[in-house]
């Protein structure tokens, strides 16, 4: 349908878009240098220079610019001038923090790219100017989330480092080649021995309980088919096992 409203030999928006991103590769913008935040968290002063940083790239500078009324303009405007300033260095740091995490190199990792995204928007927005950094998991509208759909616990194997599993590993491998050894194997047969000699009273008290309730079940129910005679007559065999 889009396509029939297009006048013969005009492009659409879509391939007008497509042809500048071609010409800006090639004049090679600068990249957005990352924040490294979880060294210093968000600076404040980082919060005023997202905007320029991205100006400075582009070649324009801040104080010749003239704002399009955000509800008048037109998307394309609205986007390069209110959002793509803020978003596009998110995206950068993103990609930073993914290669950081070695979501290139892995399959899974316990990176979350929009939980990344939400924490440094939320952190660089210019409402919160001088404002204490807010973990991930702190922010208010995530917390309530959260409270409301808990995720699932993240494995083991993606919360530690390398060296944290490799020490794992070979504390485990240790640990069985010495329970391997015969006198090794000896001594844990000696304890599990010992074991069941200590708990002897609890297996004979546990057996007479056995014993007694098969008798009071027995005593029970002969008592229901003779009536209260017959358990004058059984009572001094329940009196002798207690």
């Amino acid at each position: 349908m889009a396509r029939d409203n297009v006048a013969p030999g005009s492009k659409s928006l879509w391939e007008q878009i497509c042809k500048e991103y071609e010409e800006e590769l090639l004049t090679a913008p600068k990249i957005v240098q990352p924040v490294n935040r979880f060294a210093t968290h968000v600076p404040q002063d980082k919060v005023t220079d997202v905007e320029e940083t991205w100006l400075s790239d582009s070649g324009i500078a801040s104080e010749h610019i003239i704002r399009p009324d955000p509800k008048t303009c037109y998307p394309r405007e609205y986007l390069e001038t209110y959002i793509f300033p803020f978003l596009l260095p998110a995206l950068a740091e993103m990609l930073h923090e993914a290669e950081k995490e070695k979501c290139f190199e892995r399959k899974r990792t316990k990176f979350i790219a929009c939980d990344f995204l939400t924490e440094w928007l939320y952190n660089f927005n210019p409402k919160r100017k001088d404002k204490a950094f807010v973990n991930f998991l702190n922010i208010p509208f995530v917390a309530k989330r959260l409270k409301e759909h808990p995720r699932p616990p993240i494995p083991l194997s993606l919360l530690i480092s390398e060296e944290e599993a490799a020490l794992i590993i070979q504390s485990f491998w240790r640990g069985y080649r010495v329970r391997c050894s015969s006198e090794i194997q000896e001594l844990r047969k000696w304890q599990k021995q010992l074991r069941e000699v200590k708990h002897i009273n609890l297996k004979v008290k546990k057996f007479w309980d056995m014993q007694e309730a098969k008798v009071r079940k027995k005593f029970k129910k002969a008592s229901d088919r003779t009536g209260p005679s017959s358990s004058k007559t059984l009572s001094p065999l329940a009196e002798d096992l207690h």
